[in-house]
């Protein structure tokens, strides 16, 4: 893939989330692309990691800062640094967001036992990460204009994942307040603030690798080969595939495009099943 068609150079741009593989990949192709990148991560070990990655290939375009984007005084304190070493941001990634396995019904766990302090957990990363970022970025926007968000979310908002309660619903709520959030700053404060979202489908990641592929083997297990039979396309996808929708989605070549909500997912949403 080629990043030609995407030219960031003097853009600024908030990626949360993105010391994760998803979210690692939309920065690093920001950074190619020429935007100057901060990396909002709860762990600063991760965050520094991914910068150092990213910053040894196009250097000086990424900056790492320490945030936990369910707490809206840390979001505000890495608002301030990101603004005292960019000036301004243009581009809002929301990329933080996750399951745990006490909210995912099993064998072992049924749904009436599930701990709705978990559920609450896995509901804020995965609906309110997005909605405290917005907030404190979406504050510049609304000032000077215009900007543009994109909001990692998944498939599973749409179509809830059997077993994963928690992360189906926030992932839902993501979607829900995707489209609620595109209206609400086109028409209360400017049209050219556009919000959107990418919705990947099942890719091995460090998060799932072993619920979809034996560890000792390597091959698919039950649940990866049931997978794997709806997806037309016949295979999981890799972190890199979402990257070229996202910069779209940022993009002037997407102007006209809001409240949108992109499926990354081998055609899965679209399989009905026979």
């Amino acid at each position: 893939m080629t990043l030609t068609t995407f030219d960031f150079h003097g853009k600024k741009a908030v990626a949360t989330g993105a010391g994760g593989a998803i979210g690692g990949e939309i920065a690093r192709g920001l950074a190619q692309a020429g935007a100057e990148v901060a990396i909002w991560d709860i762990s600063p070990e991760a965050a520094r990691a991914k910068a150092d990655e990213i910053n040894h290939d196009f250097p000086d375009k990424v900056l790492p800062v320490e945030c936990n984007v369910v707490n809206k005084n840390s979001v505000e304190a890495a608002l301030a640094e990101t603004i005292e070493h960019f000036g301004t941001v243009d581009f809002l990634l929301n990329g933080a967001g996750g399951s745990h396995k006490d909210t995912t019904t099993s064998p072992e766990l049924e749904f009436f036992d599930i701990d709705p302090e978990a559920v609450r957990m896995v509901m804020d990363l995965n609906y309110l990460s997005a909605v405290l970022p917005s907030q404190a970025v979406g504050r510049v926007f609304a000032a000077k204009g215009d900007g543009a968000v994109v909001n990692i979310t998944s498939i599973g908002g749409g179509l809830p994942l059997s077993r994963a309660l928690a992360y189906s619903n926030g992932k839902a709520a993501a979607d829900s307040f995707t489209r609620w959030l595109a209206v609400h700053m086109a028409t209360t404060y400017a049209p050219k603030i556009r919000v959107n979202a990418v919705a990947p489908g099942f890719m091995i990641t460090a998060q799932n690798r072993f619920l979809l592929l034996d560890e000792a083997s390597g091959e698919l297990t039950d649940r990866g080969e049931t997978i794997l039979k709806n997806v037309p396309m016949t295979r999981f996808g890799d972190p890199h595939e979402v990257v070229g929708a996202a910069l779209w989605l940022f993009s002037d070549a997407a102007t006209f495009v809001t409240g949108a909500i992109v499926p990354i997912d081998g055609g899965f949403s679209a399989f009905c099943g026979v």
